[in-house]
């Protein structure tokens, strides 16, 4: 009843619904006049067809087929397993060794090696009409068979140059046909695409190889939380699997993101896609294409977030900002130039360092040996500093040392939620405190305090209140006392792990 009642619908209520939708209309188009001012509502207007700028690039957009042959392991063990000892084991082996069951080929010959062969399909396009194509690390893996396949069928053997995990990205060449040469596409500036702009995308989903689809940039910078230097183009044109590693483009033709990853719970696309942006992929394609590997720029500092409570407790003006300096690299750069712990570094090489996220990409993506000034606030003015970059090698970083749980005991002092203690011989050997560490010892966390929200531990070390050093009890309370006569609404500790490891923690005075 219910649907026949939705399809055809009785007079009366036709009428019904006709007279709430026109006064529905009615409100609708006079709280728009009131509002905007305007006789007519204004609707973006997009291209009206995308067909000439896809002819333009699409026979530079190539599929990519990659294949790995694993060599297993000979299989020995197929036909029953006995336990040692079972009666007429003898004959059983026999048997299907003449079988073949127990790996054998039959008539006991030797087992055979048997492999196996995984295959991946992806997109790529081509920037230099030599031959050099560019797509994802993780399409091609490690791939020991890479095909490159052109828009007319071409199927072209593939070498990798170079590729590069972090970025996720890969550069191949391939050996064009002489009677055939390529075509190959510029990159744009992405620097300047803008929220709203048109982009298309061209690519092998699933499969389908010269896809086309079109949509905007919908946000930049986007932190995904992939990798250490995140910094992608949000799209809403259609990406699929497959279309990794293809091409977004412009309206001029230009290349100014390589889509990379999508967000979506279905595994197909919900509009919510992401491209390396061109500013950073055409850096490290440059150092691919020339070294074989991306040579980046290293600074040797530990830096965590600022927030609002921290940029307050630092006097930092402007609001919270820069990426804090937690650690300092012994042998790195920034020891050299005396850039110490505790500084917020607001500029690196004269770009602005808005947060903590922003400090890696711009480092790395400065040329390895360079002299750069790095602007630092230190208790509150501003100071510059000269460093020469090294060259970040890719060591694996060492894992924390997990605190063991203390046993409860009575603490010397109480402040901030938080019951310290002197440290001594005992508690070092109790929580593995490192030799050469000094401060306050916490001995009890308060699980309703802030300090237990921002993930202080029993065992931890108050190293620094309000950036002075502090080694009893005493001192922490004295010195959070003078922060609140000094109408400071939050006091920065400096903590530190077991292992030396520190970072910072704002803690209200509320």
């Amino acid at each position: 009843m219910d649907s026949v009642a939705r399809a055809a619908p009785a007079p009366r209520l036709r009428a019904l619904r006709r007279s709430l939708c026109s006064a529905l209309v009615a409100a609708t188009l006079a709280t728009s006049v009131s509002v905007t001012g305007l006789s007519q509502p204004a609707f973006a207007k997009g291209p009206e067809s995308l067909a000439d700028l896809a002819d333009q690039v699409t026979d530079a957009v190539v599929n990519i087929s990659a294949s790995t042959t694993v060599e297993a392991r000979p299989n020995t063990r197929s036909g029953p397993q006995l336990p040692p000892g079972t009666p007429f084991e003898d004959l059983f082996e026999e048997f299907f060794s003449k079988r073949g069951g127990r790996g054998g080929g039959g008539d006991g010959e030797a087992p055979r090696q048997q492999s196996r062969k995984s295959n991946s399909l992806g997109s790529g396009f081509i920037i230099d009409a030599s031959g050099i194509v560019v797509t994802n690390n993780h399409v091609i893996g490690d791939a020991n068979d890479i095909q490159v396949i052109l828009h007319n069928g071409t199927k072209l053997k593939a070498e990798i140059i170079g590729k590069d995990p972090k970025i996720d990205l890969a550069v191949l060449r391939v050996k064009p046909e002489a009677d055939k040469p390529l075509k190959a596409v510029p990159f744009g500036d992405s620097e300047k695409m803008r929220p709203g702009d048109w982009v298309i995308a061209i690519g092998n989903p699933f499969g389908l190889g010269g896809s086309v689809s079109a949509g905007i940039v919908s946000a930049r910078g986007r932190n995904i939380e992939s990798g250490p230097y995140d910094n992608y183009i949000q799209t809403d044109a259609a990406i699929n699997k497959g279309n990794s590693g293809g091409p977004l483009f412009n309206m001029n033709g230009e290349v100014i993101g390589i889509n990379t990853a999508i967000l979506s719970p279905t595994g197909g696309s919900v509009g919510i896609g992401f491209a390396v942006p061109s500013a950073t992929a055409s850096q490290v394609i440059d150092q691919l294409r020339e070294f074989g590997e991306v040579r980046r720029g290293w600074l040797g500092v530990r830096i965590q977030n600022v927030d609002d409570a921290t940029a307050e407790a630092l006097g930092l003006k402007g609001g919270a900002r820069g990426a804090l300096i937690a650690g300092v690299d012994e042998k790195g750069p920034a020891k050299v130039s005396n850039l110490e712990v505790g500084d917020v570094i607001v500029k690196f090489n004269g770009t602005a360092v808005k947060s903590s996220s922003d400090l890696p990409r711009i480092v790395a993506a400065t040329p390895v040996g360079k002299v750069v000034e790095v602007i630092v606030v230190r208790k509150g003015a501003e100071t510059t500093k000269s460093v020469t970059l090294g060259r970040l090698e890719d060591n694996e970083k060492p894992q924390l040392a997990n605190a063991r749980q203390p046993e409860a005991e009575s603490a010397v002092r109480q402040a901030l939620g938080l019951n310290l203690s002197n440290l001594t011989d005992d508690l070092r050997r109790r929580y593995g405190i490192k030799d050469t560490l000094k401060g306050v010892v916490v001995m009890r966390v308060d699980p309703n305090s802030t300090a237990a929200d921002k993930q202080i531990k029993p065992g931890e070390l108050i190293v620094e209140v309000g950036q002075e050093p502090v080694t009893t009890p005493a001192e922490v309370t004295k010195r959070v006392e003078q922060l609140r006569k000094e109408n400071r609404k939050s006091v920065l500790l400096m903590v530190a792990s077991a292992s030396g490891d520190v970072r910072f923690v704002a803690l209200g005075l509320d």
